[in-house]
């Protein structure tokens, strides 16, 4: 009872921090808001405490949250930036892992290599989501952040495989470089293979064996979605292979799949409206998790140094500020080497190539926020050796991992707003191929009109062949109306805008209509509540559709 108890109360305040983030006076990310609150809810005075179990994190919190973000994020974008993103994901994880780890080992001689490359590896991670959810949509260059996405989507998986043979050299004191390569590939190339493969069997399922079509309810095919990330993350790791890489294929697998000709439109609506849901729950429960543990490990660490003298403390604090300047330092050295050979590159085909950026190298150190995984990955370093004895520098490499979390949160809070204060914000940067698409659909739709049109009229007679006609017409017309809009010519477009935002302000006001005659309708007692939500459904689909045109049309 007390662990329902506990999640009702983290899910309401989930709610509440989204609902009270357009309250507040100053605009604050709510990755913060809700890390404070969950640090709040630490407080003894609460009795709220939840025991952080890493394997049951990982398996409950981090799948979806890939899964999404691999259907979520451009495919095209993330192709184009493919060598950007590996040279993050796998070149910058293998530097850090060995520069910070011995780095740390340096500095903390009473911690082990394997434990100092093993706390290397849980700070290798970055994430994306409390980066979008700092800097907000749209505000960092969009080539830029799917760059970020990308790296964050895949360094989970090197850094924690980097931990898993850290892990391994501490438990036996022995490690192969060579066998650490051939598993790596074999355990990123599984996860990749398993994740696509199980998402491909589960939405060929609908086509295939249930048959579902429009008429059907949509739920069953949805929770077959919500089932895939846990499924690809569970089997790829009983194989031995990365479960995280299985979740983020997973996700990428299903993108292409929900866009077949045999999924119904009902379906994706209802996939889309689930896994949005799902996504804003999690992600705020994962930040007030993150919230709950934080003080608890800091707080403790720093009163039981305070117990051996204020040195001790000022140490702990030492050690913290200098792996947060190691780590900054080399990503900094990292990408800049990066953009500078590329810019060399560039220059020895004839391509002009400006040197790095200083706001690109900023947003892109800044940007490389530690959250969940890290602490997930720290707390799951074993507390004893095989031979029963306590692993040496376990509690320190835990209140560091904890302590830099935080700091890089704090300093994207503050740097990012000031390094991207003056820079352009980008209102749609595919706006031109979103123009073309709509002309294209537009003139499709016009000949389908034309073709259907003489295969209605072919048996009619003419009072209904008349008629059809004016059907017709009154179609076309608005795919007409719609290709002026989009022309290349002043004076039309002006026009046809204005007749679209006309026709758009009565399809709206008709619409309000229609819904407030039915809860009169509903209130009188005249329809019941089945009539009225599936009514309700329709109108609400299409005042979505004519919002997301008019979004299109002022972009």
């Amino acid at each position: 009872m007390e662990i329902v108890f506990t999640v009702l109360i983290l899910l309401m305040i989930v709610a509440l921090s989204g609902v009270g983030l357009s309250l507040l006076p100053v605009k604050l990310p709510l990755p913060l808001i809700q890390i404070a609150i969950g640090a709040m809810l630490a407080w003894p005075g609460f009795r709220l405490h939840v025991t952080f179990d890493p394997e049951l994190f990982m398996l409950l919190f981090i799948p979806p949250l890939l899964f999404a973000d691999g259907w979520r994020i451009p495919k095209r974008e993330l192709y184009l930036a493919r060598r950007a993103v590996l040279m993050l994901a796998l070149g910058l994880v293998f530097i850090t892992v060995g520069a910070l780890g011995y780095f740390l080992h340096w500095m903390i001689p009473a911690m082990p290599l394997p434990v100092a490359f093993a706390l290397a590896a849980v700070l290798s991670p970055t994430d994306a989501v409390a980066l979008t959810g700092i800097a907000g949509r749209n505000r960092i260059p969009a080539n830029l952040m799917h760059i970020l996405e990308g790296e964050a989507l895949m360094n989970d998986a090197s850094g924690l495989v980097a931990l898993k043979f850290a892990i391994a050299a501490a438990l036996t004191g022995v490690f192969s470089l060579h066998e650490a390569a051939i598993s790596f590939v074999v355990i990123s190339v599984g996860g990749l293979a398993i994740g696509a493969a199980i998402s491909w069997i589960v939405t060929e399922i609908p086509a295939r064996v249930l048959k579902f079509s429009e008429d059907d309810d949509p739920a069953a095919g949805v929770i077959l979605t919500v089932l895939i990330p846990f499924a690809a993350y569970v089997i790829s790791e009983r194989a031995g292979c990365s479960g995280i890489l299985a979740a983020v294929s997973a996700g990428m697998m299903m993108n292409i799949q929900s866009l077949r000709a045999t999924i119904p439109s009902a379906v994706r609506v209802r996939m889309t409206s689930t896994w949005t849901m799902i996504e804003f729950v999690f992600n705020g429960m994962v930040f007030i998790l993150l919230g709950l543990q934080l003080p608890h490990i800091i707080g403790r660490a720093l009163i039981e140094a305070h117990q051996d003298g204020n040195a001790q403390v000022g140490l702990l604090i030492g050690y913290v500020i200098a792996t947060v300047l190691a780590l900054y330092a080399l990503r900094f050295a990292w990408v800049y080497c990066l953009r500078w050979v590329a810019s060399r590159s560039a220059a020895k085909v004839g391509i002009e190539s400006a040197a790095p950026g200083l706001r690109t190298l900023a947003l892109t150190t800044i940007g490389g926020v530690r959250g969940a995984v890290t602490l997930a990955g720290v707390l799951s370093l074993p507390v004893t050796l095989d031979n029963g004895a306590a692993l040496a520098g376990r509690d320190l490499a835990i209140f560091i991992a904890s302590a830099v979390i935080l700091a890089s949160l704090l300093i994207a809070v503050v740097g990012l707003p000031v390094v991207l204060r003056g820079a352009k914000r980008e209102r749609n940067p595919h706006a031109a191929e979103e123009r073309l698409a709509r002309q294209r659909a537009a003139q499709a739709a016009i000949r389908a009109i034309d073709e259907t049109h003489a295969l209605l009229t072919d048996d009619m007679d003419e009072t209904a062949s008349a008629r059809c006609a004016d059907s017709t017409a009154r179609v076309m017309d608005t795919y007409r109306l719609r290709l002026e809009s989009l022309g290349d010519e002043e004076a039309p477009r002006v026009a046809a805008r204005r007749s679209e935002i006309v026709e758009t302000r009565l399809r709206m006001a008709a619409l309000r209509a229609e819904r407030a005659e039915l809860l009169r309708l509903r209130t009188d007692q005249a329809i019941n509540d089945e009539t009225l939500n599936k009514l309700m459904r329709e109108i609400d689909l299409s005042e979505t559709a004519i919002v997301n045109r008019k979004r299109g049309m002022t972009a």
